[in-house]
């Protein structure tokens, strides 16, 4: 009797088995379109860093060397990388001596375009001058290397004051800020 009740046993958890399994491998369908609207969120970083350092060099030789408190990195729809809570940018000459330093509060790198902006509490330093620009927004575009900007600027020199103001303006982070450079320049404006 003990023979027929473990055989009978076995067969009804058999067909129990059998039906848990196909529940299991059934009964749970992943859609993978499904899945990835659910895990995928275009406003979370795929990359973050604190305390950024960036140093991009050209044939052995430092150019540019970024610091970012926060930097988040987005790879849709552009690849973007967000540089936040501050930041800081200095300009290497072709003998490696920093020559110039930008830093504002806010920034963006478009890695595909090679154009970066900064905006909130810009100052561009031009340290072999001793001149500053101070503006609100300003672009910087690695293919040329130029600092533009259709914001309100304004330029000063150390022991001279406000040299040049107006809206606009285009040039190098290198070299010096003339009032050529402004696009609306506003009042005296002196050389």
């Amino acid at each position: 009797m003990h023979l027929f009740t473990s055989i009978l046993g076995v067969r009804t958890k058999i067909p129990v088995a059998f039906f848990a399994a196909g529940f299991l491998l059934f009964g749970c369908v992943n859609d993978l379109e499904q899945i990835q609207q659910v895990s995928t969120n275009a406003n979370v970083p795929d990359e973050q860093t604190q305390d950024l350092y960036l140093h991009y060099t050209d044939s052995g030789y430092a150019r540019i060397q970024v610091y970012a408190r926060l930097a988040e990195t987005y790879a849709h729809p552009e690849r973007v990388t967000k540089l936040k809570d501050f930041v800081k940018i200095d300009f290497f000459s072709e003998n490696g001596k920093i020559v110039s330093t930008l830093t504002a509060l806010y920034g963006e790198v478009n890695l595909e375009t090679g154009i970066m902006f900064v905006r909130d509490s810009v100052i561009l330093r031009n340290l072999e001058d001793k001149q500053t620009l101070e503006t609100e927004e300003l672009f910087y575009n690695q293919g040329d290397s130029t600092v533009y900007t259709q914001k309100y600027v304004v330029i000063r020199k150390e022991g001279q004051g406000i040299v040049g103001r107006g809206k606009g303006i285009r040039t190098t982070p290198f070299g010096k800020f003339k009032k050529g450079d402004i696009f609306e320049p506003e009042g005296r404006l002196i050389e």
